[in-house]
């Protein structure tokens, strides 16, 4: 039986249909990646789950103890509570009515999580907060667990912890995310919010793919015939007379309800149409930094680093949040001086910087406002437009330019943003994090021009996808130093050296296993010990190996969209199998520390 069923939901927002009879069935087990562009009401149908909004019609169909968490997109800033007390808001009022078991309940999952309950919320870095927030929809044991972007604003390793964790959680996932490479390691079935109708598409991300563009090209076939049908019926009502007969009235009704189909059809939404302001080349030489330095309060960012840049270079900087990657932008751009080393700019730089905490729009003022304050048209490339011809190239109907930016959605913002970027004219182009709530088509366009762009290009991404289709050389911040590699992140990896495997993830929670065997051997503390416990001791590592490979195995199994094809107790049996090898390997390591702490 499905988990929850969504039967024939409707909704309106304004002047939008955003939901025009959509069903859904939710089976236990699944990870449902939720796709659509930006603003069809992907967020929305998440809160019409969580009963945040009700429908207009339609009902919602499942258990009364069902229960439904979710991880909101948006991280709250200004928040002075611990986070304990934020992981224990995920119990609602059951927090205070079973305050023994709650508070159990939040230690381990605090544990899990490798958080530390007494630290301050707001002082914890984007990725932790995230990681705190995911703790509070995870505390009361959800059923449905609702993730909406939970990759924004994470660097690598925290997207790479998380999918590994996601792929271990046994409860059932909806989420939504434009991060291709989270979406082909999670998604067991997608389900495409478009034009009001929401379908399913077996299979992974790439099948996905194929199988829509299909279905579109389909639906425009179909559209073309019946537009072709409707012109011929036209140009027979206006014959006169003859369509006015009584054994033609069935012909005159059937036009009617051909025209009213028609009134009714919602097309595809067109893809933003946009072009990069190109100004003219700059010099040979783009810039150049010599046995550059740079830290704070004693801390090192940037030690000793050299790199030269030249015309069409197009370089992608990778590494954790935190470690230095927009500082270095800053000092390559003039922004911050060295405190060691030297930097040369080339000739004729034209920059445009797109900064990750980008200057907020005037959240009252209109769409076009906001572009061109004072004019009514934009230059790119020679050519003039109109703002509000601009603004539809980028998918903002003339409604929407008229309203204020505080109604617009995330990606719907972002895409303003770049609208706002590309219409100035550069030659080296500075981005840091631009994809972030973009949706899959905008995302691809970004790729394209990006790839077309004849100008210099320096970006801070996340996005593995992303960067491998873009950049021609990597800078990566890894084990205490800046290295420089060909290639995207895939090449990085590849050509990077193994010790580096564990740096740039973030720290595990317990031990290697390789460590374990070193740590292993006979010590001034296995004195102690009794011959049983000291032969215990030496095979525990051989122990924790094995259940790790296990637990990787049955993880890389249930990772595919085929475990999800078996029959209800054949998953059912696997994922308690997991718990099972994960208690065990738990087991394990606790049992290693103590023997080795005796």
């Amino acid at each position: 039986m499905a988990l929850l069923h969504l039967r024939n939901i409707h909704l309106e927002n304004g002047d939008n249909r955003l939901f025009d009879g959509i069903d859904l069935q939710i089976e236990a087990g699944e990870r449902l990646c939720l796709v659509g562009r930006n603003g069809t009401g992907k967020s929305t149908l998440m809160k019409l789950l969580c009963r945040e909004v009700q429908a207009d019609d339609g009902e919602i169909i499942h258990s009364p103890d069902l229960k439904i968490a979710r991880l909101q997109q948006d991280v709250p800033h200004g928040n002075r509570e611990s986070v304990f007390e934020i992981v224990a808001a995920g119990f609602g009022e059951q927090a205070t009515e079973e305050a023994w078991q709650t508070q159990w309940q939040i230690e381990a999952i605090l544990s899990r999580l490798q958080l530390k309950g007494e630290q301050a919320f707001d002082d914890l870095s984007g990725g932790w907060k995230r990681r705190a927030l995911l703790a509070r929809a995870l505390v009361a044991n959800p059923d449905i667990l609702l993730l909406d972007e939970p990759t924004n604003h994470l660097d690598i390793p925290a997207i790479e912890w998380l999918e590994n964790f996601l792929l271990s959680y046994k409860a059932t996932l909806l989420f939504v995310s434009h991060d291709r490479a989270f979406v082909r390691k999670l998604a067991t079935r997608i389900i495409e919010l478009d034009r009001g109708r929401l379908t399913s598409w077996t299979g992974n991300f790439d099948k996905y793919q194929e199988n829509k563009q299909a279905a579109l090209e389909a639906e425009s076939q179909q559209a073309a015939l019946f537009d072709k049908r409707l012109a011929e019926e036209e140009v027979w009502i206006r014959q006169g007379i003859k369509a006015r007969r009584t054994r033609n009235e069935g012909r005159v009704r059937r036009l009617e309800a051909m025209r009213e189909e028609f009134r009714q059809r919602r097309n595809l939404q067109g893809k933003v149409q946009a072009q990069i302001g190109q100004a003219e080349a700059s010099g040979k030489l783009v810039l150049e930094a010599s046995k550059l330095s740079y830290g704070f309060d004693g801390q090192p960012l940037i030690n000793n680093f050299s790199t030269t840049i030249l015309r069409g270079d197009k370089i992608g900087i990778i590494g954790p949040n935190g470690v230095g990657k927009t500082t270095l932008i800053k000092l390559l751009l003039g922004e911050l001086t060295p405190q060691a080393g030297t930097i040369k700019q080339g000739t004729n730089l034209q920059i445009v910087y797109f900064d990750q905490h980008r200057a907020q729009f005037d959240n009252e003022k209109n769409l076009r406002e906001n572009l061109a304050p004072g004019s009514d048209f934009v230059e790119i490339n020679g050519q003039r437009k109109h703002v509000i011809s601009y603004l539809q190239d980028f998918l903002f109907t003339p409604l929407q330019i008229q309203k204020p930016v505080k109604v617009l959605s995330g990606g719907e913002r972002n895409r303003l943003l770049l609208a706002r970027l590309f219409a100035q004219a550069s030659n080296l182009l500075v981005l840091d994090e631009p994809t972030n709530d973009l949706d899959a088509e905008t995302l691809e366009l970004l790729e394209e021009l990006l790839i077309d762009y004849a100008g210099s290009l320096i970006l801070i991404s996340h996005d593995r996808s992303f960067l491998n289709s873009v950049v021609t050389r990597s800078i990566v911040f890894e084990n205490a130093s800046i290295c420089e590699y060909a290639g995207g992140y895939d090449d990085w990896l590849i050509q990077r050296p193994a010790p580096v495997t564990d740096k740039l993830n973030e720290p595990a929670a317990k031990p290697t296993t390789t460590a374990l065997k070193e740590e292993a051997k006979p010590s001034t503390k296995l004195k102690k010990l009794s011959y049983k416990e000291q032969r215990e001791l030496e095979q525990l590592p051989g122990l924790i190996e094995q259940l790790e490979t296990q637990l990787a195995e049955l993880q890389r199994w249930m990772a595919t969209p085929a475990f999800y094809q078996q029959d209800a107790a054949t998953i059912t049996a696997k994922q308690q199998e997991l718990e099972q090898l994960t208690a065990e390997l738990e087991q394990a390591f606790a049992r290693w520390e103590t023997l080795e702490n005796p």
